[in-house]
């Protein structure tokens, strides 16, 4: 039996629709790669002369491509950003404006318009022209300046990227609007990601018995503080894009080597190229920061100015809820029509309704076939607030006092933020707004607006939730682990504990930690759930007496599982041994109680290995004795094709247009064996296989800032800066990320000058 690639099918289809409509198109997707450029050949093509500035802005470079920018005043800085940014990934941005507004099928054709079609059911725009006219006068003049930038940069280049052509891409002007939509994108709340396994369920006699399991399961979470004293796409789409994992940590002086604080951020996102992130800098009267920022955002998600340093993880925050609005009179329920624009194809025209709590999530191509009632989705999201000045804030911030108060106006998604400053303070804050719920566990997914509506009257945020600051421990981490406990619920899915547990674990280990500590830690490939469910498996095949009529190579396979250390690296046999295992035993284990189609989805929306070792525990002794036999079978066999772990877990780095069939190979750039696994530190997330296998989704990049000295900032992302095809930088970070090595990115302005080589001024 094996488990179905749903992901992997529906690319195929997408592939198949591709060619056929190239057919149609004139295959534009044949347009020729750009021929290889350097830096400076790079930074020449960057208009510069004529430009809507008060004063000359210089910006250096390194060799890169990481920009700093000087500017004399703070709304030029942000037109240089906006420049800067459309410079490095144009065309990256444009397919992430796209994305955000559900117009995947103008540029991808036929098979987008059911993605399309739940994108503009999620309506990620809902509330961005209240959140334009709500901005206070510095945001939405920063957001201004930062779009001209990027106009600017759109009408003037002479050559756009290649995927202007490949996609029928037209010079469409960029608005604060686009902006502002794109960002709600990256705040997807991760519970629809689990919701929709979910709903797969949820007509099952036993769901009450499943749901309980779930939510008692997702919600037992180690804290990092307490209170001291198609549906497969689209949520890869939103998988990927949104801010969904992460691992941060902060550590005072007393564990560290210099006596200052140190703090380190690993994010977690969809594996593709461009990556997901830029690294900049910028120096302006009322901004001096280095950090990451995702392209087409005029903020530093993690960074670092001269007083303090930040960054985050995605708290899993409870902050939608699902209603059955199928007893709603019809008058309640509002519809607007929407056209579906598709390359190569006609039109669609899709109906959206609404109600006074949201839209309803039911239509969506992608949940319409789950027997589902009529279903609203309301999101914390779906509401004013303003991140941008919130994150604007955060870049400003000298204290945190200055860094808690930042986040007033922050929603989503909501983030463990961490924090750390030059005087050696440590904190950490829950950035967010919540509904104020009745912290019991959720009686089922889907509630009823009546019971539900008196939480959402007045949402807590920043202000109301517990804090961290200097905790005695000398440390914080956290890793979408739940923050701390509250008077309301904060979430209910939490990830499993291993990276939050791990961290602790190896903060523990020595007296002081410095970078290189960090460094390492960053890259361990322990995982302590695969331990702990491995010694009950070999514990059950000893008891059951499974061993006695195993073949030669079955005793083989299960010495090497016996003796496996734990950690997932590359050359190990041992990791390839526990994965055949687990998933032959996770499937024909729970056909049985599922069926066929239900056990998957059951596996998918829960942390599975908990689940696993209670029920085995309880499991009926002959059941699990003929389950062992026949998974031991299936797994020796799986393991034959695979000599290591890095021969079985591949590390792809492709664009997205390598889905394209005949051509898509021009965009699969490079593959690697690669170590680390679903809940291991250096996160390469896969799901439960005993086939080889490409991570999409994991640690994409990182940052360790030391606040002992302004200079010592080191980043390093997960393939290049620049997005253009051939370009000099377009992969060269990913040796040094596969080397667990880093780029300095300094703060003082004379380091900048001296080590980063190229000069770009822009005039007015």
């Amino acid at each position: 039996m094996r488990r179905t690639n749903t992901t992997w099918k529906s690319s195929v289809r997408m592939a198949a629709a591709l060619a056929a409509s190239c057919l149609v198109g004139g295959c534009a997707v044949l347009t020729p790669m750009p021929p290889r450029s350097t830096v400076q050949e790079r930074l020449a093509a960057i208009p510069t002369a004529s430009l809507p500035l008060r004063a000359p802005v210089e910006i250096r470079w390194d060799d890169h491509q990481i920009p700093f920018i000087f500017a004399r005043h703070d709304d030029d800085a942000a037109f240089a950003l906006g420049l800067v940014h459309a410079h490095l990934r144009l065309g990256q941005m444009e397919i992430y404006r796209r994305i955000a507004q559900g117009r995947i099928a103008e540029i991808a054709g036929p098979l987008a318009i059911d993605i399309d079609h739940g994108l503009r059911i999620l309506d990620f725009g809902r509330a961005v022209r209240d959140i334009e006219t709500s901005l206070p006068s510095a945001t939405r003049a920063w957001l201004g300046r930062f779009v001209e930038g990027v106009n600017t940069y759109l009408q003037r280049v002479e050559t756009l990227p290649a995927e202007y052509s490949i996609l029928g891409l037209e010079r469409e002007p960029w608005t604060v609007a686009d902006i502002l939509t794109f960002g709600r994108l990256t705040g997807t709340d991760v519970n629809w990601l689990v919701w929709f396994n979910l709903l797969k369920l949820r007509q099952r006699g036993d769901w009450d018995e499943i749901w309980t399991r779930l939510v008692r399961n997702g919600a037992d979470s180690v804290p990092s503080f307490d209170q001291e004293t198609d549906a497969a796409l689209l949520m890869e789409i939103l998988a990927g894009l949104g801010r969904s994992g992460s691992n941060s940590l902060a550590v005072g002086p007393a564990r560290s080597r210099n006596s200052a604080a140190i703090i380190a951020n690993d994010p977690h996102l969809g594996i593709n190229l461009p990556n997901t992130w830029l690294i900049a800098g910028l120096k302006s009267p009322s901004l001096h920061a280095v950090g990451l920022m995702a392209p087409g955002l005029p903020v530093f998600a993690i960074g670092r100015n001269p007083r303090i340093a930040w960054g985050g993880t995605n708290m899993r925050a409870a902050a939608s809820d699902l209603y059955d609005v199928s007893a709603l009179p019809r008058d309640q329920i509002r519809q607007r029509r929407e056209t579906i624009k598709v390359r190569w194809w006609p039109d669609r025209e899709i109906v959206v309704r609404e109600t006074p709590w949201g839209p309803i999530l039911s239509d969506a191509p992608q949940v319409r076939d789950m027997a589902a009632p009529d279903l609203a989705l309301r999101w914390t999201g779906h509401q004013v607030s303003d991140e941008i000045g919130a994150m604007l804030a955060v870049t400003r911030a000298r204290t945190f006092v200055d860094f808690k108060d930042a986040f007033k106006t922050f929603a989503v998604p909501g983030q463990n933020m961490l924090y750390a400053d030059v005087d050696g303070n440590i904190g950490q804050v829950m950035a967010v707004r919540l509904p104020v719920r009745h912290n019991d566990a959720p009686s089922d997914l889907v509630v009823q607006p009546e019971s539900a509506e008196k939480a959402w009257r007045e949402l807590q945020g920043v202000k109301d939730l517990p804090i961290s600051f200097n905790p005695e421990r000398g440390y914080l981490v956290s890793a979408n682990n739940r923050p701390a406990h509250a008077s309301i619920p904060i979430g209910w899915f939490f990830s499993p504990n291993d990276r939050v547990q791990r961290m602790s674990e190896l903060l523990e280990m020595g007296s002081a930690v410095d970078v290189p500590h960090i460094a390492d830690l960053q890259q361990d490939v322990y995982m302590s759930s695969s331990v702990a469910l491995r010694d009950l498996l070999v514990r059950k095949l000893d008891a059951l007496g499974v061993l006695a009529n195993a073949t030669k190579a079955e005793r083989a396979f299960i010495k090497r599982l016996r003796t496996w250390d734990g950690y997932y690296r590359p050359e190990s046999k041992g990791a390839v041994a526990f994965e055949t295992f687990r998933n032959a035993f996770t499937e024909g284990f729970y056909v049985v109680d599922f069926g066929d189609q239900d056990w998957a989805a059951f596996t998918n929306a829960s942390r599975i290995k908990s689940l696993l070792i209670e029920d085995i525990e309880r499991a009926d002794a002959t059941r699990l004795k003929m389950q062992l036999a026949k998974s031991l079978r299936q797994a020796a066999a799986d393991a034959k094709a695979h000599a290591d772990w890095g021969s079985m877990h591949r590390l792809a780095l492709n664009h997205p247009l390598a889905l394209l069939p005949i051509v898509g190979k021009r965009f699969r750039f490079a593959e690697y064996a690669i170590g680390g696994g679903t809940d291991t530190l250096m996160k390469t997330s896969h799901g439960a296989t005993g086939e080889r296998h490409q991570v999409r989704y994991g640690s994409n990049a990182r940052h360790i800032s030391d606040l002992s000295d302004m200079d010592q900032n080191h980043f390093v992302i997960l393939g290049g800066q620049d997005g253009w095809f051939n370009s000099s930088t377009f992969l060269d970070q990913v040796p040094l990320w596969l080397a667990g090595e880093y780029i300095r990115v300094p703060l003082r302005p004379d380091t900048v000058n001296e080590e980063f080589s190229y000069k770009t001024t822009l005039n007015p």
